[in-house]
């Protein structure tokens, strides 16, 4: 099999037009590819009056020598060899006491999977509850509001963690050949095929919760457990080794005993880092990023990004954005959610997070994405370990304060935040944050640091992607989760230096920053057990 890459055609296409286009690029004829799937598809939309596909077809041709005459005529950017993917063969191994996995977002989905596929038989602890349960709480927390809101079922805790309720975007920054593993893993249970081709692949939240069932209900077909409402309160170690977990469920404090331990807690289980730094884990600040969601109406995104005649083969259109600004500081975009909303994502009473969320259909009529200024652990309050993320829950508190204390969050049109003046009122663009929002000045929120970044920024971005400085977009605070501003360290074994049979694992633990690295991390460390057993 041979890789033919980057190849264009126009949006149109259909298999016979893609195959012959292919076979003129390879100087063959048409019949004499006998199989082919896509590797790859993206878009060039550097011509506004010729907007192109790029394709990587995968291609088994006849006679076979074909292909090796292929592979000496073009250079290898253009055509390559490749293998066909198969999945790992996952080794069977046995264990005279379990394995326990911390947390249920896509490390600890991974993790528990691969164990559980091993014979390991894991048993998983989630401090949430299951997607169904969880879809219905959070949907009354947007309706309702502060009242409404669930310390233990929300966007950031339950099954398949803060990923749930997002875009499912799987685009990963890391190179590993694990990323196809878990893509092909994710369609095997029922996410859409084109994730394991398209550039920017995504799943919807509407697809992604049935997704994830499917793979717990397989897990504990394999013999593994999964425990809700779990909360793990403590590590127990001896001698420099884990040796049980110590968790709440219904009230009761119960014990695990454990050699091995994935500790894939998340990013926002606050009090769970606070028992890990008393109980004298090792944790270290690490950089991360806070800022606003800015919202845009999705047509006007379409059209800086496709001209004015969008064509309907693209759907809604999407942008990532960056500048480093004179001081050095960076501010970016992340999280982009085409045709998508501003979601409610706290996890702790009386604050307020935003996220952004999209359905598969990608179909609501504005555009939303983080807007975020990058932070190092020098701009810390303090030298805690923990100072970045008390940090984060004081401008989470004082945005609930802003907001009116009901579950509305504070918000400023672009047009107001650039000329210094607070806002009142929504005009073109109508925010699809929901309870609500309350109009203000985001000064009022973040110190200098973070607005005068913004202000910055804003009008430079808007030169990469006109429009995007419209006044009557959106502003919406905080965005604080990005990613976790803490690290705990570990060893080459992907062990805690603390612990050995400890495995810190995905976003929570700072070695992962979305869906599909949290995923690949979470097998790496499901690999160091199953070699270890």
């Amino acid at each position: 099999m041979i890789r033919l890459h980057s190849l264009k055609v126009p949006l149109d296409y259909t298999e016979t037009t893609l195959l012959a286009t292919a076979a003129r690029k390879l100087r063959i004829r048409s019949d004499q590819i006998q199989s082919w799937q896509l590797a790859r598809k993206s878009v060039d939309a550097r011509k506004k009056n010729e907007i192109l596909f790029a394709l990587s077809l995968d291609l088994t041709l006849n006679p076979a020598k074909e292909e090796a005459r292929c592979l000496r005529s073009f250079p290898e950017n253009e055509v390559s060899a490749v293998t066909p993917f198969a999945f790992p063969d996952i080794p069977q191994v046995s264990s005279d006491r379990r394995p326990v996995v911390v947390g249920f977002g896509p490390a600890g989905i991974f993790a528990a999977l691969w164990l559980a596929e091993a014979g390991l038989r894991p048993i998983v602890l989630e401090r949430g509850r299951d997607a169904k349960r969880r879809t219905k709480d959070v949907q009354a927390y947007f309706s309702k509001g502060a009242p409404a809101f669930s310390p233990v079922s929300n966007v950031q805790f339950g099954e398949g963690g803060a990923g749930t309720f997002s875009d499912g975007k799987l685009n990963s920054g890391i190179k590993d050949p694990r990323i196809l593993t878990v893509l092909h893993t994710l369609v095997r249970y029922g996410a859409p095929a084109e994730i394991t081709y398209e550039a920017k692949p995504h799943i919807g939240t509407d697809k992604l919760a049935d997704c994830i069932i499917r793979i717990r209900e397989h897990i504990c077909a394999l013999g593994g457990e999964v425990r809700f409402e779990s909360r793990m309160t403590r590590l127990i170690r001896e001698n420099g080794h884990v040796r049980a977990v110590e968790y709440e469920e219904a009230g009761q404090t119960r014990t695990l005993e454990a050699d091995h331990v994935v500790l894939a807690i998340g990013h926002s289980a606050r009090d769970t880092f606070e028992q890990l730094y008393q109980d004298r884990f090792t944790m270290v600040r690490k950089p991360f990023s806070m800022g606003v969601r800015i919202e845009h109406p999705q047509s006007l995104i379409n059209q800086a990004q496709y001209g004015k005649a969008h064509p309907v083969h693209l759907g809604a259109a999407d942008y990532k954005l960056a500048v480093h600004l004179p001081d050095g500081r960076s501010v970016y975009t992340f999280c982009m959610c085409p045709g998508g909303s501003v979601i409610a994502a706290a996890s702790e009473p009386d604050t307020i997070v935003t996220n952004g969320m999209s359905r598969y259909a990608r179909d609501d009529r504005n555009a939303n994405s983080a807007l975020l200024v990058g932070i190092s652990p020098e701009d810390f309050p303090d030298a805690s370990p923990l100072s970045g993320m008390y940090w984060q829950r004081a401008i989470e508190q004082k945005a609930f304060q802003l907001g009116g204390s009901s579950g509305f969050a504070p918000a400023q049109l672009v047009g107001d935040f650039l000329n210094h003046l607070p806002s009142h009122e929504a005009r073109s663009v109508t925010p699809s944050y929901l309870p609500g929002v309350t109009y203000t000045d985001l000064c009022l929120l973040y110190p200098p640091l973070f607005t005068d970044a913004l202000r910055a920024a804003i009008p430079v971005l808007a030169r990469k992607l006109r429009g995007f400085d419209h006044p009557d977009a959106v502003l919406t605070a905080p965005e604080t989760r990005s990613s976790c501003p803490i690290r705990l360290p570990r060893t080459e074994t992907l062990q805690s230096v603390d612990a050995e049979g400890l495995y810190p694992c995905g976003e929570g633990a700072g070695y992962a920053g979305g869906i599909t690295s949290a995923a690949v991390d979470g097998i790496r460390c499901a690999e160091q057990i199953i070699a270890n057993c």
